[in-house]
C-alpha cells in the first residue's frame, strides 16, 4: 500500500474536444487538492494553447500539460490548427479521428517516457488501454457525459430493438435518425458506437462518469449493470472561475447589479454549436415577446467571425428591446453570469457542462437541444425538475410564442414557482455532495495504482 507521501503519477488522455478536456482539467485540479497526486494532461498543441491560461499557478507544481502530435503530412488536409474540434469543418469530423487513432505510436512513447501509475482515459479511444495494458499500467475511463445519455446509448447499441426502460428519456422521430446516425459515423473502420463500447470494456473494474447521484441516481445503477461495473460519479467538475477579470466581465456584472432578483435570462448554445439564420430568429422574436431581460451570447464559425450581429438578428430588434437585452458576440463570463442574483434562467442548449453549472448555481433551465446528447440531457432536466423544454414543430423546427411562453412560465409565472424552488434544492444537494464524491474517487484510484483494482 502507498503512504500518503508517495506521490503518484496519473496521465490523462481525453478526446479533443473542449467539453471534454475541460472536466479533465477539472477532475485533475481535484484530485491534486484531495491528495498527493501528480498529473500530467495529454492532448495536440491546439488544445493545449487555450487550456493552459485556464490553469492557475498554484497548480503548477502538480500538473503538467503534455503535447501529443498527431501525423500532419500523411493527412494534408488536417493542418495542426484543426487538431481540435473547435472550428474544425464538419466534414473532418472522421478525419479527426483517424489522425487521433494515428497517433497511437506518439502515445505509446509518453507512455513509456512517464511511466505512471494510471491512465484516464476518454469514450473514442480503444487504443489508449490496450497500450498502457502492454506496458502493464492500470487504466480507468472517465466519461465526461452523463449517466443517463450513456445508458441510453450502450443500451441502443447492444439491444437496438429493445425499449429503453425509463420512458422519461426518449428521443423524437426527428432526433432519433441523428442520433443513429452519431453512434454508426465510422473513422478508421471503427463505428462510434464500437468505440464507445471498447472503451468501456477496456476499463478497470470501475468507470468515471461526470455526474452526481442527487441527479442520475438510478441512471448510474443501470448504467453499472449493462456494464458489469462500478460506476463512480465525480460530481459536476464546474470550472472555478478565474481569479483575473477581463474588461467583459466588469460592464456585464455592473450591467446585472441594476437588474431585480432572478429577472434575467442568460442564453447560449455552447462553444461549438452555431445557430441558423431561423433559429436566431424565432428565439430572438421569443425573447421580445417574453418582456424578459436577456444577455444572449451569440457565436459565429470561424470563416463568418467578421459577421455583425445587426446582419443576423430581425430589423430593428435591438432597437425594441433596448436595455433590456444584452448582445454578446463570441465569448461571456458564463460561470459568472449564472452565479448573479439577478439571473432567474439559462436558455441553453443542454450541453452536459451547461446543464451541471445550471444545476450548480441552482438556475432553471429553458431547455432548447440542437443535437448530440442535448435531447436526451434536455428530457433528464424535465424529469428531475430542474427546467422545462421548449416544444418544437413535428419537423424540430423552434417557434417563438413557444419560446416566450416556457421563458415567462419558468421565470415569471406562478407556473415556473416549482421548478425555481427545485432547481435551488437540487443544487444545495449537490454542492453538500462534492467533496464525499471526490474522496471516494480518490480512494478508488489509489485502489487502482496499488493493484487491487486491476
Amino acid at each position: 500500500m502507498f503512504s500518503d507521501q508517495r506521490s503518484l503519477t496519473i496521465l490523462m488522455l481525453p478526446w479533443l474536444a473542449h467539453g471534454h478536456i475541460s472536466p479533465y482539467l477539472e477532475l485533475a485540479k481535484k484530485l491534486t487538492t484531495k491528495r498527493n497526486f501528480h498529473i500530467f494532461i495529454c492532448s495536440t498543441p491546439v488544445n493545449l494553447s487555450s487550456i493552459k491560461p485556464k490553469l492557475s499557478q498554484k497548480y503548477s507544481h502538480c500538473i503538467e500539460f503534455v503535447e501529443l502530435h498527431l501525423p500532419h503530412d500523411d493527412l494534408p488536409e488536417l493542418p495542426p490548427h484543426y487538431h481540435t474540434t473547435n472550428g474544425l469543418p464538419p466534414h473532418l469530423m472522421s478525419t479527426l479521428k483517424t489522425a487521433f487513432d494515428m497517433s497511437s505510436n506518439n502515445f505509446s512513447n509518453i507512455l513509456k517516457t512517464l511511466s505512471p501509475d494510471l491512465l484516464i482515459y476518454d469514450v473514442l479511444q480503444p487504443w489508449a488501454p490496450s497500450l498502457a495494458s502492454l506496458q502493464n499500467f492500470p487504466s480507468i475511463e472517465f466519461t465526461p457525459m452523463g449517466a443517463a445519455l450513456t445508458s441510453f446509448s450502450i443500451q441502443h447499441i447492444k439491444n437496438p430493438s429493445v425499449k429503453f426502460p425509463f420512458p422519461s428519456i426518449y428521443l423524437q422521430d426527428y432526433e432519433a435518425e441523428k442520433f443513429n446516425n452519431l453512434l454508426e459515423s465510422s473513422a478508421n473502420g471503427i463505428k462510434d458506437g464500437d468505440r464507445v463500447q471498447q472503451c468501456s470494456a477496456r476499463s478497470c473494474n470501475i468507470i468515471l462518469v461526470k455526474t452526481s447521484r442527487e441527479i442520475e441516481e438510478k441512471y448510474i445503477d443501470y448504467l453499472s449493470d449493462l456494464m458489469g461495473k462500478k460506476i463512480v460519479p465525480v460530481g459536476t467538475l464546474v470550472q472555478e472561475p478565474m481569479d483575473q477579470k477581463v474588461d467583459e466581465e466588469t460592464w456585464i456584472m455592473k450591467w446585472l447589479n441594476k437588474m431585480e432578483r432572478s429577472s434575467v435570462v442568460y442564453v447560449c448554445f455552447g462553444s461549438e454549436y452555431f445557430l441558423s439564420k431561423e433559429q436566431i430568429e424565432e428565439i430572438a422574436h421569443g425573447l421580445e415577446l417574453s418582456k424578459v431581460s436577456f444577455i444572449w451570447v451569440i457565436r459565429f464559425p470561424k470563416a463568418e467571425r467578421s459577421t455583425r450581429v445587426e446582419e443576423v438578428l430581425p430589423e430593428g430588434f435591438l432597437q425594441r428591446v433596448g436595455e433590456k437585452g444584452v448582445i454578446m458576440k463570441g465569448w461571456a463570463p458564463q460561470a459568472k453570469i449564472l452565479q448573479h442574483s439577478s439571473v432567474g434562467g439559462f436558455v441553453s442548449h443542454c450541453g452536459w457542462n451547461s446543464v451541471l453549472e445550471s444545476i450548480k448555481f441552482g438556475v432553471p433551465v429553458i431547455a432548447m437541444p440542437m443535437h448530440l446528447d442535448q435531447p436526451i440531457n434536455a428530457r433528464l432536466v424535465e424529469e428531475v425538475g430542474v427546467g422545462v423544454e421548449v416544444k418544437r414543430t413535428g419537423e424540430g423546427s423552434l417557434q417563438r410564442e413557444e419560446v416566450a411562453k416556457v421563458i415567462r412560465d419558468v421565470v415569471v409565472e406562478k407556473f415556473g414557482e416549482g421548478v425555481r424552488k427545485k432547481a435551488l434544492k437540487i443544487s444545495d444537494n449537490v454542492n453538500k455532495k462534492e467533496d464525499e464524491e471526490i474522496d471516494g474517487v480518490v480512494e478508488e484510484l489509489i485502489q487502482a495504482c496499488t493493484g487491487r483494482g486491476i
